[in-house]
């Protein structure tokens, strides 16, 4: 049976998450492992029959040692804590405090993989999880990361890439000149933070944080828009106006 860890997120909310266990982290990675052997194996293969001697050689050995690592690291890094394992048993990696993992601390739980293994077979990494109320390998305890079992059933917002080209509700969100550098900032972290935050949460931060800021700006309501398209809106126009972006 899963554990329910509650953690106070950096928005002051208590926030409670099913911590994965021992079973669907090892069916996660050994998914995570074959898909790494047949791609390396096919990338050797590739690189034996085009690439000279020595630098063959070479090649692989660095695709051997380190290709694993490179798989974890930049799909927890990159893909908000999910490799193609994660994602096909439904876990993620975040941070201990709930936020999403950066990318250094998916680097230093994966680098520190090794270290569960000890003596053999995952042993170490084993005990560790069943030995702590978080679950935490010795990589997460390094990393300050924890596993966490995905909520189903819930509204999905995927944040917009504030730095590419125009939102198509700034039309309507008016001249923002009086936005301060504050608003701009909280505007900004309520839109990075809005998907991975329960609906109660959303709805919270919606009326203490989005609305006191329309009202002030007298940025309208627009009918059929989720207010957080409209504070998407209003960073990405913000944003590139005054370079920040």
């Amino acid at each position: 049976m899963a554990h329910q860890l509650a953690v106070l997120s950096p928005e002051k909310t208590i926030v409670t998450y099913r911590v994965a266990g021992l079973g669907s982290r090892f069916m996660a990675q050994l998914l995570d492992w074959i898909l790494i052997l047949v791609a390396m194996l096919t990338l050797i293969q590739g690189v034996a029959s085009v690439v000279p001697e020595p630098y063959a050689s070479a090649i692989i050995g660095i695709v051997s040692s380190t290709g694993w690592l490179a798989y974890f690291a930049l799909f927890e890094g990159l893909n908000n804590g999910q490799t193609i394992g994660k994602m096909a048993l439904s876990i993620r990696v975040r941070m201990a405090d709930g936020t999403p993992v950066v990318f250094i601390s998916a680097l230093g739980r994966n680098f520190l993989r090794v270290a569960d293994f000890l003596p053999g077979g995952f042993l170490l990494g084993a005990l560790a999880i069943l030995s702590n109320p978080r679950a935490q390998r010795i990589g997460d305890f390094a990393a300050n990361t924890i596993v966490v079992i995905e909520k189903r059933g819930m509204p999905r917002f995927v944040a917009t890439p504030h730095q590419d080209g125009i939102h198509p509700y700034e039309a309507f969100v008016g001249d923002l000149k009086d936005v301060t550098s504050e608003e701009y900032q909280a505007l900004r972290q309520l839109c990075d933070r809005f998907p991975q935050l329960p609906t109660t949460v959303q709805e919270r931060l919606m009326r203490e944080v989005w609305l006191p800021i329309a009202q002030r700006r007298n940025i309208p309501q627009h009918p059929g828009a989720h207010p957080l398209s409209l504070a998407e809106a209003v960073v990405m126009k913000v944003g590139r106006e005054r370079g920040l972006l």
